[in-house]
């Protein structure tokens, strides 16, 4: 490797650990002092930047928030298509699986993953920024194929019934987006409850007994 080519690598990862430093301080902002209050500002204050510093990495607030939700859709991605791969688990294990994957993700940033489900069912997704957008649709299609292909596995083995396996990768994303967003809406009322695990432990068991053959 040239010197060139170093120094490009190394600012390279400058960079990326730059932007991370900036998401893990607003991270930090939005859950304390929440999304309306913190300002670009407060941002810059709590990674110990300057504010033209964050506009080198981020256009605006709304920018580093929706990056915040790819950062999670990206590690739900992920965690799916390692799944998906693994070769010493059967399809029905794969879905034993997806309880303890699901409760990860939530736990990963429940702000920021409610946000997520909200923005997909509302009209946020049009104000998004082209760029935004295309990287959200192609996280959110990797994760949902990345679920097919665990139907597809079962189907092929003959353990689950020959549902179209996009759907069934759909009906599973209703299941985790409806228990989160029902266990908060729950918990705004009594915060000591908490039984989004044991709801979508069970959500899973009766989902895996419907499509399972014979």
């Amino acid at each position: 490797m040239g010197i060139a080519e170093r120094r490009e690598r190394e600012r390279d990862l400058q960079q990326k650990r730059r932007r991370e430093q900036i998401l893990e301080a607003a991270k930090r902002l939005f859950h304390t002092k929440g999304f309306t209050v913190a300002t670009v500002e407060d941002i810059a204050k709590e990674a110990e930047l300057s504010p033209a510093a964050i506009y080198l990495y981020f256009k605006n607030k709304d920018d580093i928030y929706v990056s915040l939700n790819l950062q999670l859709l990206e590690y739900l991605s992920d965690r799916l298509e390692a799944l998906y791969l693994e070769k010493d688990a059967g399809p029905d294990q794969k879905i034993e699986a997806l309880k303890a994957l699901f409760h990860d993700i939530y736990n990963f940033d429940p702000l920021i993953l409610i946000n997520l489900f909200h923005l997909q069912a509302s009209d946020g997704l049009k104000t998004l920024p082209p760029e935004r957008l295309s990287q959200l649709n192609r996280l959110a299609g990797k994760s949902l194929r990345s679920l097919a292909r665990i139907f597809d596995q079962g189907k092929a083995e003959g353990r689950f019934a020959p549902y179209p396996s996009i759907a069934l990768a759909d009906i599973v994303w209703i299941m985790f987006t409806g228990a989160v967003l029902w266990e908060e809406s729950k918990r705004m009322t009594n915060p000591d409850k908490d039984f989004l695990k044991p709801t979508l432990d069970i959500a899973l068991d009766i989902f895996r007994r419907g499509i399972t053959t014979p």
